[in-house]
């Protein structure tokens, strides 16, 4: 019996590690031979439908997420048209609590593995494959927890399968070499479960924390860093759940890390930052800049809203703990947002950001409210009254504390931070604006700007275009020569400025910018660059109000070459 474990995924670098662990855990089944497949959700249906049939599979487990789960559905009817007679059987959150529904109105899906899936479909497998010819009809089927499923007499629920006890006794799919180590996102997994029961996440339905064996980890992390893992991803829900643990591991991972001499694998974790020790603050100050990323969940800083979705969180000790991070590590700091939750209206939201941003982290992510099938959200959603999409990713459209229009503002908001913020692109503009004015009040007025202006897409160009437009509005007379300084200043770090002309709030003669190939030739020869770099230089003089280092006159050097990420060097202009 071939069995073809697939999953859609939203980009390339992604990468399955529920598909792995599932092989993993069903690779000693006799007559039974698993393969896997990765795709993306932009690949054309008919060219997915060619390539998993070619495959000649008896039965297709496809794993389910609310970004692919709509391509999925129909990629199924889609070889179901071909090949009728092929099992298509579906699992992961998406669908582990949906799994009726699903089943009455896509005839495609033969099953539904619910929840945790690698004991469960092994021992459907089994049941399947002792089955023979009589596959889902078999009276034994019924027997087996955790799966729903259709035969000639209906839909039939078996209820949910216990969680597996012990965790160690799911293969390790990187020993077995069944995880594509080479690929620029590599998943893994420490522990399952939370120890909180947030009312907006799924992780609600599981409070028991269940961890790998330590030995286990070491084993699973040195083969990722002996492999050459680029970067590893950690899915655990609350990484550092227990401080002690989190603290041998982060220990682990340096010491291994500092055995490679250099060939670093960066890791990122999920965190709750008011769980850290001082402990764990002393190690994570041996992390190396790049090495270590934290994602950390904030949410909201009102505490009757958090108490209203069930989070429990000491918001003191977290943002005094991300400041540590900031200012005692060079740990790359995540901090995360989620707009929407019962009780915050839009100036309440404005708070919550403009606290994060009073934290200095390296990254701001902020999304509207998410209401996951299955989430104890759902009953609250529908309770208050709120409004959401029906189809993925089940935003939200309005809730009785936001209108329409402020998430649609919460959103525009999100964007901007990714382009304006998290980039890095004008650290020493937002350092101006936020000597004069709080920077959530200012993303919020480039939001509605923004939106005014109909934008969607720029170049770079563009992008420090409008910024300097939308400012002249806002910002006084007085403080535009330190903003157009400080915009200049980004925009030649950001890359060489004079490809069409210098922009408007470049206040200066080109000519009076240009370098010589003459002074490129010191350039060169001062760093001693090989030949096969290309170099390119700018002069730029900035006015007595916006201070520099090194004095008012700069010099700006971009190294580019083939497979090079660009290099800005700035510099007081070399003395002739």
């Amino acid at each position: 019996m071939k069995v073809l474990l697939a999953t859609l995924h939203s980009k390339f670098i992604h990468s399955s590690l529920a598909l792995p662990c599932i092989a993993a855990t069903c690779s000693g089944l006799k007559g039974v031979d698993i393969s896997i497949k990765e795709f993306t959700t932009k690949e054309p249906l008919d060219r997915l439908i060619v390539d998993i049939l070619d495959e000649g599979p008896d039965i297709i487990g496809f794993s389910c997420y609310i970004w692919n789960i709509e391509k999925t559905l129909l990629l199924a009817s889609g070889i179901k048209r071909v090949r009728p007679g092929i099992l298509v059987v579906l699992g992961g959150p998406e669908v582990s609590y949906d799994a009726g529904n699903i089943l009455k109105t896509n005839n495609a899906v033969d099953c539904i593995v619910k929840g945790e899936g690698e004991g469960v479909f092994r021992d459907f497998l089994d049941s399947v494959n002792m089955a023979g010819v009589a596959g889902l009809s078999h009276p034994g089927l019924r027997k087996a927890p955790g799966i729903s499923y259709r035969t000639g007499g209906g839909i039939f629920d078996n209820g949910t399968a216990p969680a597996m006890p012990d965790l160690d006794l799911i293969p390790s799919p990187f020993s077995l070499g069944l995880v594509e180590t080479g690929k620029p996102l590599v998943y893994y997994e420490s522990s399952r479960g939370c120890p909180f029961t947030c009312a907006f996440c799924l992780s609600a339905l599981d409070g028991q924390v269940r961890s790998f064996s330590m030995e286990r980890i070491r084993e699973d992390l040195s083969t990722l860093i002996n492999a050459g893992a680029k970067q590893v991803k950690f899915v655990d829900r609350t990484f550092n759940y227990h401080a002690g643990r989190a603290n041998a591991i982060w220990a682990f991972i340096l010491e291994q890390n500092i055995a490679r001499r250099g060939r670093d694998s960066r890791f990122h974790f999920e965190i709750a930052a008011d769980l850290l020790t001082d402990e764990n603050i002393e190690t994570l100050k041996k992390v190396q800049p790049g090495v270590f990323r934290f994602e950390i969940g904030v949410q909201s800083i009102a505490e009757e809203t958090l108490a209203s979705v069930s989070r429990k969180s000491d918001a003191s000790r977290l943002f005094s703990n991300v400041k540590r991070l900031v200012e005692e590590t060079f740990v790359h700091i995540h901090l995360d947002l989620v707009a929407g939750l019962p009780g915050e209206d839009f100036s309440g939201f404005l708070a919550s950001l403009q606290r994060l941003f009073s934290a200095n982290p390296h990254h701001i992510q902020v999304e509207p409210l998410k209401v996951l099938k299955g989430s104890p959200m759902m009953d609250i959603a529908k309770k208050e009254g709120y409004t959401f999409s029906g189809v993925p990713p089940y935003r939200i459209i309005t809730t009785p504390w936001l209108s329409e229009e402020e998430v649609e503002r919460i959103e525009t908001i999100g964007r901007l931070l990714e382009l304006v913020y998290n980039k890095g692109r004008f650290k020493n503009t937002l350092h101006i604006i936020r000597e004069r004015t709080p920077l959530s009040e200012f993303f919020d007025g480039l939001s509605r700007y923004w939106r005014s202006a109909e934008i969607q897409t720029l170049s770079l160009d563009d992008l420090f275009e409008t910024f300097w437009t939308f400012a002249k509005g806002v910002l006084s007379a007085e403080s535009l020569p330190i903003f157009a300084g400080a915009l200049s200043h980004d925009r030649c770090l950001a890359d060489y400025p004079v490809a069409k002309g210098l922009p408007s709030y470049m206040a200066r003669d080109l000519n009076d910018c240009r370098v010589t190939r003459s002074e490129i030739r010191k350039i060169r020869k001062k760093f001693d660059i090989a030949p096969h770099i290309q170099v390119k230089a700018f002069r730029y003089r900035f006015e007595s109000c916006y201070g520099v280092d090194g004095g008012r006159d700069r010099l700006f050097i971009y190294l580019s070459g083939e497979g090079r990420k660009l290099e800005v060097i700035a510099m007081p202009v070399l003395a002739e």
